[in-house]
C-alpha cells in the first residue's frame, strides 16, 4: 500500500506535525450504514455475529488490498496500521497508539449522536504487545453478551487475513483461545462496499480520468514515437516511465494533486508472443516488439483518494485477417458486456452476453475466452464478490462500479517469426452503473478498430499496401521513369493505371447520378420580396412642419418635401440618389432622384412592379441660400438611406437562414470547455473598438462571446460540416476554423465559415531601423519569449481540441462524425484561388486555405473531377479547375500553381481517389456544364469525361482530318474570362449606385453612352477604314492574349446533337 493516504484533500503521513482531520459528516453517515447493514443481513452475510473485530496490519511498501484497510479508509478516511477495532451493539473499542487515539477522539460524540454507541479508546504503549488491553476488551464483550443472554457470543473477524507482527499475532492467539464462536464476516464487508455513494463515484471518476489521460496523452504517443523512430525500449522501462507520469499528473496537464494519486499496480506492457491476462501480470525486461502482425497490450490502473480505476487496450501492427477478426469479435463482446450492466440484471447475465456474442461472431475463439468478464472495483482493485463470471447470481444495483476486463488468451497464427505465432487480446474499462444505463468513465481512450490497428508500409515485405492516408514522403516530386533497371513498374505508371480505373468508375457514377435525376444540389430560388413600403399609416402621423423646408424623419424613415405649399412624404427606400451643388451666385441646389419603373436596375423592385401603371415623380430640385442647411439635409438623407439599405439587406439574408436548434448551456454537472482571448473572422460590425472573446463548448454546440452583450455567436454541433485546427508554423496566427452546413449570421454578415484565431507574434518595428546583432542578448531573449508564447498558444489550442474531440466521441454525437482535422503542410502548394496568392493545404477530407480572405474549404467528397490546365513544356505554372458533383455549382479555379508542385498534386489526387485530367489550354466550363445538364444522355453515350483525356486525343490526332486544319480560335471565352466579366458587371452596378449617391451630374441620361452604343460606333469606324475582318481577328487575338488561351470545343459534325465531342483535337 502506498505511503500517502488522503481523503477530503487532507494528506496523511507518519509525522506528528501533519494536520489530521476526520470528515465527521461522512463518518456519521457511514457508521449508520455499517450498523444498519449489519443488523439487516446479520444472518445472511455477517455469519450471525454479535460482535466483530477488524485488525489492520502494520504498514507495508508492497501494493496490497485488504478488507481491514478498506474499512479504515471507508469509515474514517485513513488507514490505521497496527490498530484493532471491535464493534459491539453498544460500544466501539479502538486499540492503538497514542497518536492514533488523539485523532480518533473526534468520532466519540458523532458515534453517540448517530447510534447511541459509546466509543472507548485503549492506548497501547510503544513496547507493549497490548495483551492486558486486549483482556479488557474481551471482558467488555463478555459483559455485553451476558446482558443479552449469551454466554458464548458469535465473534466475527476477517478470517482470510493472516496476522502480521507481534501485536496482531497476540490478538489472533487470544481470540482463538477465548470461549467464542468465530465466524468470517468478509462477505458482509464486500456487500457493504459494493454500492458506492456520490463521493466514492466522484473519486473513481477522477481516478479514471487520470488513467485514461495517461494512456491517451502519454502511452499512445510514446508507442507511436518508438515505432516510428524504430527505437529499442524494454517493457520494464515503459512501466517505469508510465508510473512516473501517473504519480505526477501535471506532466500531462491533469489538474489533480499528486499527493492524492497513486498506482493500482505497476503498468503492464506485453508484446513478442509472451502474454499474461491475469491481474497479477508484470512487465518483463524484453524489448517492445512491433514488427508485422505484432500485438502490444497495455494495462494501466491508477487511484485517487485510494479509489481504483483501470483501463487496458490492445494495439495491432499490420494485423492480418485473423487478428483483425479476433479483435472485432472481442470488441463486440466487450460492448455487449457493458450494455448488460444494468440495475436488476445478474452478474452472470453479463458473462452470458459475452459468450453469446463470441459464439455467434467467432465460435473458433470461444475456447480462448477469459473465464470472467471482470470484477467490481473501488477501494479494492478486485472485489471478488462482484466477479462477472458464469456462476455469480449477484443482483446488479445502481452505484456499483466494475472493471469490465475481457480477452482472448493464446491465439495462434502461421508466421515465420516465432514472436508473432502466438498472441493475446485484452480490453478493459471502468464502468459505473447508473439509474438506467451504464457509464464508461474511461471512454476517452478509443478502442475502435481504426484507432488501434496501425498500418505501416514496408516496401520490402509488403510491396502492395492499401493506401489509407496520404503521406508527405509519397507525394514529393520524383523523376518519372517508365521502367526501372529490374523492370519494376514506376510510380508514374502505377498512377496512370489507377487513374484509368478511376476514370471508368467515375463515368459509371456520373451516369448513374445523371440518370437518377440530374446533378446533385438544390436550385437556389429568388429571394422573397420585401414588404410594402409604408412611411405613415395615416395623415395624423405626419410631424408638424417646423418651417417650410425639407425635413428628414428618422423615426418613420421618410423625407418630407415642400411641394405646392404642402409637406409631401416619401419613404427613404424610394430615393435613388441625392446630390447638391452651388452656382456662381452662391445659390445652393439640392437634387433628389427617385426609383421609377423602366430605369436601369429598378426592374427587381416589387413595389414598382405592383404600381407599374401609376405616374411617378422621377426627380425634384430645390434651391436655398443656406449652404449649411443643404449639406446637412443631403448628409441626413444619405445616412438614413444607408442605414435602411443595410437593415433590409441583413433582413433578406436572415430570411434565407435555416432555423438552428437552441444552444443547451452547460450546467453545474458539465463544465464548459473554454478557450480565451480569441479573435473572430468575419468580424462583428460596428464602429467601436474590436474586442477579443471566449469560445466555449457546451452540451450541443459552441458559443463565442465578447464583453459586449450583442457580440455573440452560437454554432451548433449538428451544423458543423468540417472543423479544422491549424497551428502557426510559417504563419502569424494559430486558428480554429468551422465550415458549416447552413449559413449563420455573424453580426450582420451571412457566412458558412467562422474562424477563431490568436496572433502568436506581435508586429514590432525597431526604432532607428538599424540592424541588430544576432548575438544581441535582448534579441535572443525576445526570440525566446516569442517561441515560448507560440508554444503555449499551440498547447492551449491542442488541449481544447483534444477535449472537444473527446466530447464528440460520446454516443450522442456519433452520427455527426465530427473530429478536428489538421492541414498537412507538407502536401501544400501555392496558388491563386481568388485574387491573391495563397498557400493551399490538403487535409484528410478537404482542400483548404484558412489564412487569406475569402477562405477556401473544398470537401473532397463533393469533387467530381479535377482538370489540370495549361500543363505543358515550357510553362512555369499551371491552373487547377475543380468540377463538383453538383453541376449547377460553379467550378473552383486555382490559378498560377508552380509547375514544381505538379507531381505532388497528381500523387495526392491519385492517393485520395480523385480522377484528374490534363489539358494544355483553359476550358469554358460554364458552357461545358450547361451542355452536360442540357443533354446528359448524349454526354454519357460520348464516353463521359473521356473527352478531357489528353493522351487519347493526342494518340488519335494522326488519323484525324481536322488535325491538318490547325487551331481555329472561337468566340467562346474561358471560364475565368466569363467570371471576370460577371464580377465586373456586378461591381459596375455597385459603383453606379454608389456614385449616384454622391454624384453631382445633372441627369441620369448624361452619364455616358451604353456599351452597345460604343460597340456600334467602333464597328462603324472599322467599316469606314475598310479593315473590319482584320480588326475582328486582332480583337480575338488580343482577347485571347489578355485572358489566357481559351480551349474551344472541337467542331461538331453537322446534324449532331448538342453534346460534347468525345475527344478534343490538338495540333
Amino acid at each position: 500500500m502506498a505511503d500517502n493516504r488522503n481523503v477530503n484533500n487532507v494528506t496523511v503521513r507518519a509525522s506528528t506535525s501533519s494536520p489530521f482531520t476526520i470528515n465527521i459528516e461522512n463518518f456519521s453517515k457511514r457508521i449508520k450504514l455499517l450498523y444498519s447493514h449489519w443488523k439487516q443481513f446479520k444472518n445472511d452475510l455477517w455469519g450471525g455475529s454479535e460482535v466483530f473485530s477488524i485488525a489492520t496490519p502494520p504498514h507495508s511498501e508492497d501494493l496490497r488490498y485488504l478488507k481491514s484497510s478498506a474499512l479504515n479508509m471507508w469509515l474514517v478516511g485513513y488507514e490505521f496500521p497496527d490498530t484493532i477495532m471491535v464493534f459491539m451493539k453498544k460500544q466501539i473499542h479502538f486499540l492503538c497508539s497514542q497518536k492514533k487515539v488523539s485523532l480518533l477522539q473526534s468520532v466519540k460524540k458523532p458515534a453517540e449522536d448517530a447510534l447511541g454507541v459509546e466509543v472507548i479508546m485503549h492506548v497501547k504503549g510503544r513496547n507493549d504487545n497490548g495483551s492486558a488491553l486486549m483482556d479488557d476488551i474481551f471482558e467488555a464483550v463478555g459483559a455485553e453478551s451476558r446482558l443479552d443472554g449469551y454466554d458464548n457470543p458469535i465473534f466475527g473477524h476477517i478470517a482470510r487475513e493472516t496476522p502480521e507482527g507481534i501485536f496482531l499475532e497476540v490478538w489472533e492467539e487470544k481470540l482463538k483461545n477465548a470461549n467464542y464462536q468465530l465466524t468470517d464476516v468478509t462477505n458482509g464487508f464486500s456487500d457493504l462496499f459494493a454500492v458506492k455513494d456520490s463521493l466514492e463515484i466522484t473519486n473513481v471518476k477522477k481516478a479514471a480520468y487520470l488513467t485514461s489521460s495517461v494512456l491517451k496523452y502519454f502511452v499512445v504517443p510514446k508507442l507511436e514515437q518508438i515505432i516510428d523512430e524504430e527505437k529499442t525500449v524494454t517493457h520494464s522501462s515503459l512501466t517505469d516511465d508510465t508510473e512516473k507520469v501517473i504519480t505526477e499528473p501535471a506532466r500531462i496537464k491533469v489538474k489533480l494533486k499528486a499527493d492524492n494519486v497513486d498506482i493500482c499496480y505497476p503498468p503492464i506492457f506485453q508484446s513478442g508472443g509472451q502474454f499474461d491476462l491475469k491481474p497479477s501480470a508484470t512487465s518483463n525486461d524484453d524489448y517492445l516488439f512491433y514488427d508485422n502482425t505484432a500485438v502490444i497490450i497495455c494495462a494501466i490502473g491508477s487511484r485517487y483518494s485510494n479509489y481504483c480505476s483501470n483501463v487496458a487496450r490492445t494495439y495491432l501492427i499490420n494485423a492480418n485477417s485473423l487478428q483483425s477478426k479476433a479483435y472485432e469479435v472481442l470488441l463486440k463482446a466487450h460492448i455487449a458486456a457493458i450494455a448488460a450492466l444494468k440495475p436488476g440484471n445478474k452478474a452472470v447475465d453479463v458473462y452470458k452476453a459475452v459468450v453469446t456474442v463470441v459464439k455467434n461472431e467467432g465460435p473458433e475463439f470461444a475456447p480462448h475466452l477469459t473465464k470472467s468478464a471482470g470484477t467490481g472495483i473501488g477501494l479494492e482493485f478486485r472485489e471478488s464478490s462482484l466477479s462477472l463470471n458464469g456462476k455469480n447470481d449477484k443482483i446488479l444495483k445502481t452505484g456499483m462500479i466494475f472493471n469490465v476486463s475481457l480477452g482472448f488468451q493464446n491465439l495462434q497464427i502461421e508466421t515465420n517469426n516465432p514472436k508473432t505465432q502466438k498472441f493475446s487480446l485484452l480490453l478493459a474499462d471502468t464502468v459505473v452503473i447508473g439509474e438506467t444505463t451504464s457509464e464508461v468513465v474511461t471512454s476517452t481512450c478509443s478502442k475502435a478498430v481504426t484507432d488501434v490497428n496501425y498500418s505501416f508500409n514496408d516496401d520490402e515485405e509488403e510491396p502492395q499496401k492499401t493506401k489509407s492516408k496520404p503521406r508527405a514522403a509519397d507525394t514529393l516530386p520524383s523523376k518519372a521513369t517508365l521502367r526501372s533497371v529490374n523492370h519494376e513498374v514506376s510510380k508514374e505508371e502505377l498512377r496512370r493505371q489507377h487513374q484509368a480505373a478511376l476514370a471508368q468508375r467515375k463515368n459509371e457514377e456520373t451516369a448513374r447520378r445523371l440518370a437518377g435525376g440530374g446533378s446533385e444540389g438544390s436550385n437556389r430560388g429568388p429571394l422573397k420580396p420585401s414588404g410594402e413600403l409604408i412611411a405613415y399609416k395615416n395623415v395624423n402621423d405626419l410631424p408638424l412642419p417646423r418651417d417650410f423646408m425639407i425635413q428628414v424623419d428618422q423615426k418613420h424613415e421618410a423625407i418630407l418635401l415642400p411641394i405646392y405649399g404642402k409637406m409631401v412624404p416619401f419613404h427613404i427606400a424610394t430615393v435613388k440618389s441625392v446630390s447638391s451643388q452651388q452656382d456662381t451666385s452662391r445659390t445652393c441646389y439640392i437634387r433628389v432622384i427617385f426609383n421609377v419603373p423602366g430605369a436601369p436596375f429598378a426592374q427587381s423592385d416589387p413595389n414598382l412592379q405592383k404600381f407599374h401603371d401609376s405616374i411617378y415623380v422621377k426627380e425634384v430640385s430645390f434651391h436655398s441660400k443656406d449652404p449649411r442647411h443643404i449639406s446637412e439635409v443631403v448628409q441626413a438623407i444619405k445616412t438614413l438611406r444607408r442605414q435602411v439599405a443595410s437593415r433590409e439587406s441583413e433582413k433578406a439574408e436572415r430570411a434565407t437562414l435555416v432555423t438552428q436548434e437552441k444552444l443547451q448551456v452547460a450546467g453545474a454537472k458539465f463544465k464548459p470547455i473554454r478557450l480565451s482571448d480569441l479573435w473572430i473572422r468575419p468580424v462583428f460590425g460596428g464602429r467601436g473598438r474590436k474586442l477579443s472573446g471566449t469560445l466555449e463548448a457546451h452540451a450541443n454546440g459552441f458559443r463565442y462571446a465578447t464583453s459586449r452583450h450583442d457580440e455573440r455567436v452560437d454554432i451548433m454541433f449538428g451544423n458543423l460540416k468540417h472543423a479544422f485546427f491549424q497551428p502557426a508554423e510559417k504563419e502569424m496566427i494559430t486558428l480554429l476554423h468551422f465550415h458549416l452546413h447552413n449559413h449563420i449570421m455573424v453580426g450582420n454578415k451571412k457566412t458558412k465559415d467562422v474562424q477563431f484565431y490568436v496572433e502568436v507574434m506581435d508586429v514590432v518595428q525597431t526604432i532607428g531601423g538599424g540592424k541588430r546583432s544576432a548575438y544581441d542578448p535582448d534579441e535572443i531573449e525576445e526570440e525566446q519569449r516569442e517561441r515560448d508564447r507560440k508554444n503555449k498558444i499551440s498547447l492551449d489550442f491542442q488541449n481544447f481540441v483534444n477535449r472537444v474531440n473527446d466530447l464528440w466521441g460520446q454516443s450522442q454525437f456519433k452520427s455527426f462524425d465530427l473530429e478536428f482535422d489538421q492541414p498537412l503542410r507538407e502536401l501544400g502548394f501555392h496558388g491563386v484561388p481568388h485574387k491573391s496568392s495563397a498557400f493551399i493545404v490538403p487535409t484528410s477530407t478537404c482542400l483548404v486555405e484558412l489564412i487569406e480572405l475569402p477562405f477556401v474549404v473544398i470537401t473532397l467528397g463533393e469533387i467530381e473531377i479535377v482538370n489540370l490546365e495549361r500543363v505543358g513544356l515550357g510553362q512555369k505554372n499551371f491552373d487547377m479547375t475543380i468540377v463538383f458533383k453538383d453541376f449547377k455549382r460553379d467550378v473552383m479555379r486555382i490559378d498560377s500553381i508552380p509547375t514544381s508542385s505538379l507531381d505532388g498534386i497528381k500523387e495526392w489526387l491519385d492517393t485520395t481517389d480523385i480522377k484528374y485530367y490534363e489539358s494544355r489550354l483553359n476550358l469554358n466550363w460554364r458552357q461545358i456544364l450547361k451542355t452536360i445538364t442540357d443533354n446528359p444522355e448524349q454526354f454519357i453515350e460520348d464516353g463521359g469525361w473521356e473527352f478531357l483525356n489528353l493522351e487519347a486525343s493526342d494518340s488519335d490526332s494522326d488519323n484525324s482530318q481536322e488535325s491538318d486544319q490547325g487551331y481555329v480560335p472561337s468566340d467562346v471565352q474561358s471560364d475565368s474570362v466569363s467570371e471576370e466579366e460577371d464580377d465586373d458587371s456586378e461591381s459596375l452596378v455597385e459603383s453606379e449606385e454608389g456614385e449616384e449617391d454622391d454624384s453631382d451630374e445633372e441627369s441620369e441620361e448624361d452619364k455616358g453612352k451604353t456599351w452597345e452604343e460604343l460597340e456600334r460606333e467602333a464597328s462603324n469606324a472599322d467599316k469606314e477604314k475598310g479593315n473590319e475582318s482584320d480588326s475582328e481577328e486582332d480583337r480575338k487575338r488580343r482577347k485571347m492574349k489578355a485572358f489566357g488561351k481559351s480551349r474551344p470545343p472541337a467542331r461538331r459534325p453537322r446534324g449532331g446533337g448538342g453534346s460534347l465531342p468525345k475527344k478534343s483535337r490538338f495540333r
